[in-house]
Order: C-alpha cells, then structure tokens, then sequence
C-alpha cells in the first residue's frame, strides 16, 4: 500500500508503487504492507475487461476501476476522429461523501488524465 500520497510527488509514487508490485510478484511483501487503506486503485484493463463496477473493500471509502483504454470513433467539430477512452468506475461510500462529491473527485481525475503533462509539474 502507498502511504500519505497527498504528501508526494507522481514520480516518487511510481516509483514505491513499482517497488510494492515487484515484492507482491515474488511474495515478499508482508501483511502490514499491504492492510490499512482507505482508498484502492484496480486494473480490470489488465485483463481484457472493459469495464466493471468494483465493490469497496471494507473498511475502505472508495475504489476506482481503470478498465482497458482504447481508440474509438468519436465526434468532434462535427468530424468522426479516432480517440483513445479510458472507461473509469468510481464506487464510494455514501456515508463519507455524497454523489456531488463523487462526481467531482470522478471528474478531476479525468482533468488529470487529459493532461499528464500537469501531473508531472505538480498542478
């Protein structure tokens, strides 16, 4: 599990979630590493999917779906463009945050996706 991620800049985060992946793959990592979350990220992509809606794992408040990105008609100035979709599924506790909320959270993760350029200076 990643720890204080609000505190941390993107690279670093890749680099301890790279680190935690490796350790899980060969059985390293320890319980403790991995209990005590209150948010989890899940790749359904990595298995074909393309798209799904993750329960939250108790005693967590949320959990986002990433499903498989890929390119699809879309219609843009009144031109049918090939674009690359990340279908996104956001679950959460109601009982933490409301719907507004959520949608909020949903959209300014995609805000971040659209520009990755941003999340690498920090914005």
């Amino acid at each position: 599990m990643l720890r204080d991620v609000d505190r941390k800049p993107v690279i670093e985060l890749a680099r301890e979630l790279a680190a935690l992946a490796r350790r899980v793959r060969e059985g390293k990592a320890g319980l403790e590493e991995l209990r005590g979350g209150t948010f989890t990220v899940t790749n359904i992509g990595a298995l074909g999917g393309t798209g799904a809606i993750p329960i939250i794992n108790y005693p967590e408040v949320a959990i986002l779906g990433v499903a498989r990105g890929r390119e699809e008609p879309v219609v843009r100035d009144g031109a049918i463009v090939p674009r690359l979709l990340l279908p996104l599924s956001l679950t959460f506790d109601h009982r933490v945050a409301d719907g507004a909320d959520g949608a909020r959270f949903a959209a300014a993760i995609v805000r971040r996706l659209e520009h990755p350029d941003a999340l690498l200076l920090g914005f």
